[in-house]
């Protein structure tokens, strides 16, 4: 475990590019979160506001990736907006020192400031996904699916 004194959130600039898009999971984690690049492209297609990419840093060294999306039409059809964690890449090497707890906790302090309870997630159930990860920060499956994914929630209030 690390400490959170030297690890910060980046914006992913032209500056720290090739850091982000060079953070890549375990080989048998690979299925179950899509590439950094996939996450950037993704970003710049949705309208502004929504997509939060975000490098994650620990004092000079470039660890991880995060995206959160905030107030995202949740059905596409205006029903229901959520905000929530889209992404979290933490490098194979950088894994079970508490980064991805930081991300999570890091997107969790932004949806309180922009005014959110409530923090959603998605996850593909099985032995080399991130299930026990996410339920052991106190999410719970919320009886949804979103295509092949659990859908979890994390209340903030």
């Amino acid at each position: 475990m690390t400490t959170t004194s030297a690890l910060r959130l980046e914006e992913v600039t032209p500056r720290n590019f090739e850091a982000a898009t060079g953070i890549k999971v375990r080989p048998e984690q690979e299925r179950a979160v899509a590439p950094v690049m996939k996450s950037l492209a993704e970003a710049y297609v949705h309208p502004a506001g929504v997509a939060w990419p975000r490098l994650i840093v620990d004092g000079d060294r470039p660890v991880g990736f995060l995206m959160a999306f905030f107030d995202i039409d949740w059905r596409e059809d205006g029903t229901l907006f959520r905000s929530g964690l889209w992404r979290l890449n933490i490098a194979a090497g950088e894994q079970g020192r508490g980064y991805g707890r930081f991300a999570v906790e890091s997107v969790a302090a932004e949806i309180r400031r922009r005014g959110g309870q409530e923090l959603y997630v998605t996850w593909h159930p099985g032995p080399d996904g991130p299930e026990n990860f996410y339920l052991g920060l106190g999410f719970r499956p919320n009886g949804e699916t979103s295509g092949d994914q659990t859908v979890g929630v994390l209340k903030l209030s």
